[in-house]
């Protein structure tokens, strides 16, 4: 058989008319709606590392016999740069899809990607048992299938693969729920990316069950149904190698009697978007990035020894919280809070940073609001905000003015400067003329 049938058939696109185009790096080939005629179009992709198909409905090459491959199709393959493989916009039916799933046994393809696909009717994965295959990246986004309960022997039959595999994503695809048994199939999964879907608080505790993800380091839930901050912390208990979480975008609550400790591994902590108006707690005791942007946050007030990283943009703070409290703080942004002013001795400490910026606050620039601000900009790099979106919001003689051009008087803003060196000097006189 042609090989380049044989890839069409194995990847599922002879289907209605269409062609395949090379983007401008001419690494990535793109193929809409092939058909029989137009298959030479197809020759042009085998150079690129990645190709992506879009459009079509496989059901009509359900019946087609597919043989085993000769010894000349497998080096060819074999020979192939393509990495990844992209799949949208089509009506896959899953018995085909099992049937040449293990073609890519011969192929160096590493990510395969699903986005906005129906998988239809239920495949027979028997022939993949024992089937290893390289590909070590899957991802499925707004895709339509049957329920994944009950179909254990389907995902035993591809265990061998499984438990090579390091990142899985499944977003935005109305998942409510991950058998316990499926998750203990995933030995080597590095990632697994949940985001945008119908997970609630009771669903977590059995996906994340005794044996389920043990090598598990990156874990991201963003914007699913999760409520309980208490519910969550217990159901990470068993992933011992988490260092990464996700749970932006959900609609967490405290719960004032928890005493849940999260992984001692877990390094990076996103919460923002979740309706906070207090920082929840217990936080995670190794912490070092935490990200509580894009709440109702009115004051940050927790200590963290080992935190580097700290997000608070977009709250409702009207000061900056003292990073006394994180001695190894290289890192804290500030933008669009309720900021009037940075003080004299907080400004002294923000200067140790690397990374400060606190544009997009209602600055009062009568005295340190512009004063502290000029201060800072004088000592960290306040990046691209800086000086335009720094701005006086009052007195109304500054309204509208960039901090930068307002002039601070040193005897108004910090009037110790001046006179405790005067008053010295006066006692001093005092004591030559006496």
């Amino acid at each position: 058989m042609n090989v380049a049938v044989l890839l069409l058939l194995g990847l599922g696109l002879l289907e209605a008319e269409g062609r395949c185009f090379f983007s401008r790096t001419q690494e990535h080939c793109v193929c809409y709606n092939l058909s029989q005629e137009r298959l030479g179009s197809i020759i042009q992709c085998l150079a690129a590392t990645v190709v992506e198909f879009r459009g079509g409905e496989l059901e009509r090459y359900v019946a087609f016999p597919i043989s085993d491959l000769d010894p000349s199709t497998i080096e060819m393959l074999g020979s192939l740069v393509i990495r990844k493989i992209i799949f949208g916009d089509l009506l896959v039916p899953e018995i085909l899809l099992a049937r040449v799933l293990r073609f890519f046994s011969y192929t160096q393809v590493q990510e395969l990607v699903f986005e906005s696909c129906i998988f239809k009717g239920r495949g027979n994965w028997a022939e993949m048992a024992s089937q290893d295959l390289p590909i070590l990246s899957l991802h499925f986004h707004n895709v339509t299938s049957a329920p994944l309960t009950g179909r254990e022997q389907d995902f035993s039959s591809l265990s061998s693969w499984l438990e090579t595999l390091q990142e899985l994503a499944v977003t935005g695809s109305h998942v409510t729920s991950l058998p316990c048994s499926i998750g203990r199939l995933f030995r080597a999964l590095r990632s697994l990316d949940m985001a945008q879907n119908s997970l609630g608080d009771e669903s977590l505790m059995p996906i994340f069950c005794e044996g389920a993800f043990p090598q598990l380091q990156v874990l991201s839930l963003q914007r699913n149904n999760l409520t309980s901050y208490h519910s969550v912390c217990e159901s990470m208990q068993l992933l011992r190698e988490l260092q990464h979480l996700d749970l932006s975008q959900n609609k967490l609550m405290a719960d004032p009697s928890s005493s849940c400790q999260w992984p001692v591994a877990l390094r990076i902590f996103n919460l923002s978007n979740n309706g906070l108006d207090e920082v929840l707690t217990p936080l995670p005791p190794s912490l070092e990035v935490l990200d509580v942007s894009c709440n109702h946050l009115y004051v940050v007030d927790i200590s963290l020894s080992s935190l580097k990283k700290l997000f608070l943009s977009q709250n409702m703070l009207q000061a900056a919280p003292s990073i006394r409290n994180y001695p190894m703080l290289d890192t804290l942004h500030l933008d669009n809070n309720s900021i009037t002013e940075l003080s004299w001795d907080e400004v002294k400490l923000l200067g140790h940073l690397q990374d400060v910026t606190a544009a997009g606050n209602p600055y009062n620039c009568s005295c340190s609001g512009a004063g502290g601000v000029q201060a800072l900009a004088g000592l960290v790099h306040l990046g691209q905000g800086w000086p335009q979106d720094y701005k006086c919001h009052s007195p109304p003689r500054c309204q509208g003015r960039l901090v930068k051009d307002v002039l601070v008087s040193v005897l108004q803003c910090n009037s110790a400067a001046v006179i405790v060196p005067v008053c010295i000097a006066l006692i001093l006189l005092g004591v030559a003329g006496a």
